[in-house]
């Protein structure tokens, strides 16, 4: 019989199933849509047991797609977004509803601690900036504001931690999701008391699963979980991965000369590094899916979510001509104004911002002579504004790579792509035949902690094509250097008035 490889993506707005041959051909993929909600302004929440059983629906449905049966099937593994909660309660039931890594409640704790020189004395275990959506934060914010929740949690998970548990009901916190937690010690790869203590919430040690690698095998799908699933119950389950390091192995990002950018929910730029890299401006260091090495990361949530909003509130009436799908209108219809006469500009701070923690998104420049296609094409450049703001803070610490790798929502549009090259000025490079690098990282887990492959290096090998380089433009980036000056300006400009915003 046939061996697949099946990866799960629990990203901020969907999930993904997809399947995969040992050599990484795609061959079934399910998504669905997850209800967020936002009881309080810069609150977003979803119920665990609805994403549980949606996980379970995009299984069955990606093997079915697949044609394939469930014995067939050599192992799993999920990754997810990074940081926010989803905190397991001591009654065997989730403690909460799941906190999803745009959650801006706690904001005020990382500032308290940088105030207080927290952060200061931390640093050089942490190797990173602390965020209001990290564990840590969310952690000290139940303590102080819901304390009822907070003594109930038995387990304080990452998504990937969380569905991973319920197929497997053996509890662990993979790596590269817990150092990104703020409740870790990165440089030394270990849980730090010292340090939970510094931060008010020395409780949450004893909340912190045991630690484990992504290609390491962490259980097999229970009797429960393989009735639920489709999936034949025994199956090996990988530790999985953040989601970040998942498309960044899919994009075969195994050598620190290897650069990439991820614009889904977020952007996410980075590069890895065997030794972390303190004392610059760069926001995070984390351990890799690859042992030994660091991931070196510089994002926001400004990425491709932008997008999802404006058609929600522009397009989602539009009726595209036969045979386009809605994308590929949006990318003509923004293509239909050019670069040089798109004068408006937009701060894609929807969901929080790089720059200001209380930074809203915004239109500047806008007249009576704007239309949709004006607004959108704005949208589209603000995302790339964002990504090559923390790609310039990368690049200080380090040599331009020959091509940056990009991967995420905004790599399906080739519109976007050559946008991004041009205002980038760098190459850029795509994965071919895959559009779920999500859950192809997580496959490649999968044949990892199966033995299939040895390691990440020979799985990305067999199991990953890259696409040759689209070019910049260079008449096009010489204008997109000149607009992107008047960006960072606009910013600079509103982040002397956000203080008077509340969250």
């Amino acid at each position: 019989m046939d061996k697949y490889l099946l990866g799960l993506d629990n990203g901020g707005t969907m999930i993904k199933a997809a399947v995969f041959t040992l050599e990484g051909k795609e061959c079934g993929v399910a998504s669905r849509a997850t209800e967020i909600r936002s009881p309080r302004p810069g609150w977003t929440e979803r119920d665990m047991e609805t994403l549980w059983k949606q996980n379970c629906a995009c299984i069955r449905q990606a093997i079915a797609a697949a044609g394939i049966k469930p014995e067939g099937v050599a192992g799993v593994a999920v990754c997810g977004h990074g940081k926010g909660l989803y905190a397991w309660g001591k009654d065997n039931r989730p403690a909460y509803p799941g906190i999803i890594s745009t959650d801006n409640r706690a904001w005020k704790f990382p500032e308290n601690w940088k105030a207080q020189g927290t952060h200061a004395e931390l640093y050089d275990r942490l190797c990173q900036q602390l965020m209001a959506c990290q564990q840590a934060s969310l952690l000290a914010w139940f303590k102080e504001y819901d304390r009822k929740v907070y003594d109930n949690i038995r387990w304080a998970f990452s998504v990937t931690d969380y569905i991973r548990f319920r197929m497997t009901r053996e509890a662990f916190s993979e790596a590269t999701n817990i150092s990104g937690s703020g409740l870790f010690n990165v440089r030394d790869a270990r849980v730090d008391l010292d340090m939970l203590d510094a931060l008010g919430i020395a409780e949450a040690a004893g909340m912190i699963p045991p630690v484990r690698y992504s290609g390491e095998h962490l259980g097999a799908i229970t009797k429960e979980a393989a009735e639920q699933t489709g999936l034949k119950s025994g199956t090996p389950v990988a530790g999985g991965m953040f989601d970040i390091d998942s498309c960044a192995i899919a994009m075969s990002v195994t050598k620190p000369e290897d650069f990439c950018t991820i614009t889904g929910t977020w952007t996410i730029n980075e590069f890895i590094s065997k030794t972390p890299v303190t004392g610059t401006k760069i926001a995070m260091n984390s351990l890799y899916a690859i042992p030994g090495f660091f991931l070196i990361e510089d994002s926001s949530s400004t990425g491709a979510g932008n997008l999802e909003w404006v058609i929600a509130a522009c397009f989602q009436h539009e009726s595209p001509p036969c045979g386009k799908n809605l994308y590929t209108y949006l990318d003509d219809m923004a293509a239909g104004v050019s670069a040089k006469d798109c004068d408006v500009y937009f701060l894609p701070f929807l969901q929080g911002s790089n720059r200001h923690p209380l930074a809203k998104a915004s239109f500047i420049g806008l007249t009576g002579f704007h239309t949709k296609a004006h607004l959108l094409r704005s949208v589209y450049e603000g995302v790339a504004y964002s990504a090559k703001s923390h790609i310039e803070t990368l690049l200080s610490v380090r040599e331009k790579p020959a091509a940056l790798r990009m991967g995420g929502g905004a790599a399906n549009s080739r519109f976007w792509v050559q946008m991004f090259a041009d205002i980038l000025e760098l190459p850029i490079e795509t994965v071919t035949g895959v559009k779920e690098l999500g859950a192809l990282g997580c496959a490649m887990a999968a044949a990892v902690a199966a033995g299939i492959y040895r390691d990440y290096n020979e799985a990305a090998c067999r199991m990953v094509r890259i696409t040759d380089p689209v070019h910049p433009d260079p008449k096009t980036a010489g204008l997109y250097r000149s607009k992107y000056e008047k960006y960072t300006a606009v910013c600079a400009a509103l982040d002397t008035v956000w203080n008077r915003f509340e969250v």
